[in-house]
């Protein structure tokens, strides 16, 4: 879950340490040692020389975009709903390994993602026949357990004791080296197209559920998957608006999210009064627009907020 402004709590950490130097707080004393006292005013000098410019522009991105663009509750709840699935029991420590204080923090950055997201693709056309291909290539999301090992001769071995009516999870928190999922069993939680190793996913979807698969080579080891649900592919109509999004995202790359992002500051007409913090969008507003590869929308994102989810699902998939 890469971020590269800080989280909405944190800016508003360096904001409101501003305003009470402003109201004659400034010397409030926030920490005291035998070598001396540290105040607010040094507190926030010390937050804003560190972090002044990446919390600015997450509070100006979201001031200016939501004034524009509208996202909803809905919509960031089916983003954090998708990473709970995919990530299961290691969603909380998956928050902290990526940075995030707690689950109001990663709203913040889906939610700034989701307003540059529709910034970027407003103008963005999508055809019929882009939604049929689409929706033809479109496989729901399936849910696995597995275990990795590093040879086949182990793979095997572990296969004839399934045969003989030992349990998976038994024999995945023994054996398996993927302890991210071991530990659970194996279980690897939801996950959809695009999200494993290839050869992985493509054995993972071939399985029916219930079913356990021989070993599988990749290039992290030796797998055994059980596929242990599936979800149901819903009709073209029901699916016709994320599939829409999904094409629209895939149309626009880093390099359109930071043109549609300057386009977006300049008619805001923006003034940064801090003279300190002048020069925090100078890099954006003077860039060149330069083409650049389609990137997946989930990772175009200046925020990341779909990789997020792409990226909590690969601390699993990096043992794959």
């Amino acid at each position: 879950m890469k971020k590269w402004i800080l989280s909405l709590s944190l800016a508003a950490g360096v904001i409101g340490l501003a305003g009470c130097s402003g109201n004659g707080g400034g010397s409030d004393v926030v920490a005291k040692t035998d070598a001396g006292n540290i105040t607010k005013d040094q507190l926030y000098e010390a937050m804003k020389d560190k972090y002044g410019e990446q919390a600015l522009q997450q509070l100006v991105f979201e001031k200016v975009l939501s004034d524009k663009y509208k996202v909803t509750d809905k919509e960031v709840d089916q983003k954090i709903n998708k990473i709970k699935d995919q990530l299961g029991p290691n969603f909380e420590q998956a928050l902290q390994q990526y940075g995030y204080k707690n689950e109001k923090d990663l709203r913040e950055t889906l939610k700034i993602g989701l307003l540059q997201e529709k910034a970027a693709t407003k103008d963005v056309k999508v055809t019929d026949k882009e939604l049929k291909k689409a929706y033809d290539d479109y496989q729901p999301e399936i849910k696995a357990s597995h275990i990795l090992v590093d040879d086949e001769k182990t793979a095997n071995e572990i296969e004839t004791k399934l045969k003989n009516g030992e349990k998976f999870a038994d024999l995945a928190k023994k054996y398996s080296k993927d302890t991210g999922s071991a530990k659970n069993g194996g279980d690897l939680g939801w996950f959809g197209q695009g999200k494993m190793d290839p050869t992985f996913e493509k054995a993972a979807y071939a399985l029916k559920v219930g079913e356990v698969s021989k070993p599988v080579k990749t290039q992290y080891g030796y797998h055994i998957i059980k596929l242990t649900d599936k979800k149901k592919k819903k009709s073209f109509d029901d699916m016709k608006k994320e599939l829409t999004e999904q094409v629209k995202a895939s149309k626009v790359d880093q390099t359109k999210i930071q043109e549609a992002m300057k386009n977006e500051i300049k008619k805001a007409d923006l003034k940064v009064e801090d003279k300190d913090l002048k020069s925090t969008f100078d890099q954006l507003l003077n860039s060149q627009p330069s083409s650049g590869a389609s990137a997946d929308g989930s990772n175009g994102s200046a925020t990341g907020a779909d990789s997020s989810s792409n990226q909590s699902s690969d601390q699993s998939s990096d043992q794959k």
